[in-house]
């Protein structure tokens, strides 16, 4: 491909198990987070290996791809583009949810056994029901978030220190941020366009919402309230106070959509002791901090929430299923489970005299051998801990891999 572009090394090293393999590659997550420009890195990768690939591709983000609307069309479209020598067809479908039964398509094509097929997709709820109710078994997904710490560092070249921590943290890790200066005017205009694409193309278009304004107002609350336990009753209660009459099963419909979007994470409350998952009071958090921050100015105030969500996020891009932690009256930031193994993480902006009990005592109360871990930005010198706690700081813990 012609295409430029720094490599994401971690998800070349995901998908490049599947190549060749008869099973279906999907790249899903939010608009903007760069799953296009992996795809190009795919391509790149397997010309390198057999330069006589027949690469097929289709990116309906472009208007060369409007005439491809439906599952008939596209097969029509891949079958024109087929090499029937002793070739192998590479299939590449960027934004695939856009051709409506998309998923009779890949089952015809896969079937054939012609092509190696790779998609991405921004909607998690219609990739996911009609992918497993055709593909079941036959397609591996993996997540594209935006870029880490250390990949921000990499693309913007910048060394690592606490001015380009605060960089990651005011204007967040979408790629295409490399073309643009960064600082509040011109980084924060661009991060509302893309939020506002998300809001109407991926969810108030894609859903047939008519209260835009309530959408706009939800996700105002979510911005403010970042690492809070928050109900849809509660939510619908605060907008009530505000004028706003919504009810409690609107507002889960509302989060679902935003969440289908990957614009916004839920983070379920699980009690330590019993494993029990519990229904209500869950955290939300957003994929990426800078369209956050585009919503709500990034505020000194704001900065324990915002590093909460910040740690949220490096954990479930490293593969982490995470849970917010209950143990009796008190709260564990993050219960992390990841191949078996456990991890309990607490955030904080300082450990200070008043705090200190507080976040190391909650991980004291836990009775099992697991890490235990607080995150937070105090200057530290070496291995520190607290009655046996590790005590680790953030720019370490964002570039460090999570082996405790």
């Amino acid at each position: 491909m012609i295409k430029e572009y720094i490599k994401r090394e971690s998800y070349l090293k995901k998908v490049s198990p599947y190549i060749n393999k008869d099973i279906i590659k999907v790249l899903v997550g939010e608009r903007r987070v760069g799953k296009s420009y992996i795809l190009y890195q795919i391509m790149d990768m397997i010309l390198e290996k057999d330069k006589s690939a027949n690469i097929i591709y289709i990116n309906k983000e472009l208007s060369d791809f409007d005439h491809i609307t439906d599952h008939k069309s596209l097969l029509k479209f891949v079958e024109e583009k087929t090499k029937a020598s002793k070739k192998r067809n590479f299939l590449f479908i960027d934004e695939i949810q856009e051709i409506i039964s998309f998923e009779k398509a890949l089952r015809s094509l896969k079937a054939s056994g012609k092509y190696d097929i790779y998609c991405t997709g921004s909607n998690a709820n219609m990739l996911s029901s009609d992918l497993s109710t055709y593909l079941s078994g036959r397609y591996i997904e993996i997540e594209v978030h935006s870029l880490s710490y250390t990949e921000f560092l990499l693309f913007h070249k910048l060394e690592e220190n606490d001015e380009s921590l605060l960089k990651f943290i005011k204007y967040g890790g979408l790629p295409y941020l490399i073309h643009l200066e960064l600082n509040d005017d011109v980084a924060y205009d661009y991060l509302r366009n893309v939020k506002n694409t998300i809001l109407f193309k991926d969810i108030i278009s894609r859903f047939n919402i008519r209260n835009v304004a309530f959408l706009e107002r939800l996700v105002e609350y979510i911005a403010d309230n970042l690492g809070s336990l928050v109900s849809a009753k509660k939510i619908s209660d605060f907008l009530k106070s505000q004028q706003t009459k919504i009810s409690p099963s609107v507002v889960l419909d509302y989060l679902s959509y935003l969440r289908s979007a990957f614009f916004i994470h839920q983070v379920q409350r699980q009690d330590i002791k019993g494993k029990k998952i519990f229904e209500v009071n869950d955290k939300y958090f957003f994929e990426d901090l800078g369209l956050r921050n585009s919503i709500i100015s990034y505020n000194q105030a704001d900065i324990g929430k915002v590093l909460e969500n910040l740690v949220f996020s490096h954990l479930k891009a490293s593969g982490y299923n995470v849970r917010a932690g209950q143990l009796g009256k008190k709260e564990i930031d993050f219960i992390c489970e990841k191949d078996g193994e456990r991890l309990y993480v607490q955030v904080a902006y300082l450990i200070t005299d008043e705090n200190r009990e507080r976040e190391f005592g909650n991980l004291l109360e836990i009775d099992d051998n697991y890490p235990k871990l607080v995150v937070s930005m105090d200057t530290l010198i070496g291995d520190s801990s607290y009655k046996g706690i590790k005590h680790i700081n953030l720019r370490h813990f964002l570039t460090s891999p999570i082996t405790y």
